[in-house]
């Protein structure tokens, strides 16, 4: 960050205690920035958070080649409309991290408990002020904020995603190519997300150790239960952990199949990952992203879904089958079962179903009622 020299006083030389500061007010910046680091820090925050945070708010004092004693709402503004303009605009939720980093950045400085005011009025003769509000910055809702083309598969989708699947594995198998095995591992990967109802990296980072009994349900064995260690974690803390309980019982032969027969075959450093690669080494994302997609395209299937849509298929196709919704909210890890809900799109014949029971249930049917009279 380089601010130009009428941003700072005199000729650009000040003093700090018995040392001269060349460029004052980069090295100022500089420290407030270690300072807010250090506040974080204290309160037990994510590194990458930290990290995250430091970075967006460097951006914006790029975007604005000012010091954070010379920011201004306007200043916000500008640049919230050159995030969200040009070909590939940021998203809402994006836009809302990045203002929420400079807006909290401000209110540490501005807090006189840290002195920045004092120090800013000494030095530059004014000071920090909040330069986010109400007014400029992004409302939190509790709406869904994805794009609305996303939604679960249909249960033939679903179905016509994972035979397609399976044929691909059955071809390359029985004509002994190379590659038959990422195939299978790639497709039983893809089930267990649906299975389990997991996000990709939940699901990316599963070692075999993380399935253990479910002594209530022991028809899945030593899968009845999937441990989720990295589970979605709040902002600036750890992964949170969940345990998900098996529910479909095609999961257990399914996994079986794969862990005794298949992944043995690769050439395993680390004889834990469940889902290791030809290289030794855990599959990434990218890779679950452009197989659905490879997989989803040559189906002719929405160009919208993507690999999380299995979840969502998940909390769907749990509710439409009549799990009690707080049981499926505890399934994926939602806090709220407002987020739940946002996740189900259950079919019209369900809802249809469904009325027709509560209708059943409010009022006798024509058909009793004119029995009950002769």
């Amino acid at each position: 960050m380089v601010f130009s020299d009428d941003q700072v006083p005199g000729n650009g030389v000040l003093a700090s205690g018995n040392v001269s500061l060349l460029r004052p007010a980069e090295q100022f910046f500089d420290e407030m920035v270690a300072g807010w680091s250090a506040q974080q820090t204290s309160r037990m925050l994510a590194v990458q958070t930290i990290k995250t945070r430091a970075s967006q708010v460097r951006r914006f004092a790029d975007f604005c080649n000012a010091p954070p004693w010379e920011w201004s709402p306007a200043d916000v503004e500008e640049w919230t409309t050159w995030l969200v303009s040009g070909p590939r605009p940021l998203s809402v939720a994006t836009v809302r991290a990045y203002q929420n980093a400079v807006a909290l950045f401000c209110d540490y400085l501005i807090d006189h408990r840290y002195g920045w005011v004092d120090r800013c009025v000494d030095l530059f003769d004014t000071h920090p002020v909040q330069v986010c509000h109400e007014w400029n910055t992004v409302i939190h809702t509790s709406g869904h904020e994805a794009r609305p083309g996303v939604r679960p598969l249909s249960r033939d989708e679903l179905q016509m995603f994972f035979d397609y699947a399976d044929d691909l594995v059955d071809q390359a198998r029985s004509s002994k190519r190379k590659g038959w095995l990422t195939l299978f591992r790639d497709a039983t990967l893809f089930k267990m997300i649906y299975a389990f109802g997991l996000r990709r990296r939940e699901a990316a980072m599963l070692d075999l150790p993380d399935f253990t009994r479910n002594p209530q349900g022991w028809e899945f064995g030593r899968f009845g239960v999937c441990n989720v260690r990295w589970g979605k974690a709040m902002r600036g803390s750890q992964p949170r952990r969940r345990a998900v309980l098996a529910v479909f019982g095609w999961t257990r032969p399914v996994i079986e199949e794969y862990v005794s027969e298949v992944r043995p075959r690769f050439d395993l450093a680390d004889k834990t990952i469940l889902w290791p690669t030809e290289r030794q080494g855990r599959i990434r994302l990218k890779h679950i992203d452009d197989r659905f997609a490879q997989w989803r395209d040559d189906l002719g299937l929405d160009p919208l879904l993507h690999p999380h849509c299995l979840r969502h298929s998940y909390v769907t196709h749990l509710i439409e089958d009549g799990y009690d919704p707080l049981f499926v909210q505890q399934q994926v890890g939602h806090r709220w079962g407002s987020t739940t809900a946002l996740y189900t799109g259950v079919s019209g014949d369900y809802r249809n179903r469904t009325l027709r029971r509560a209708l059943d249930a409010a009022f006798t049917p024509p058909a009793a009622i004119e029995g009950g009279s002769r």
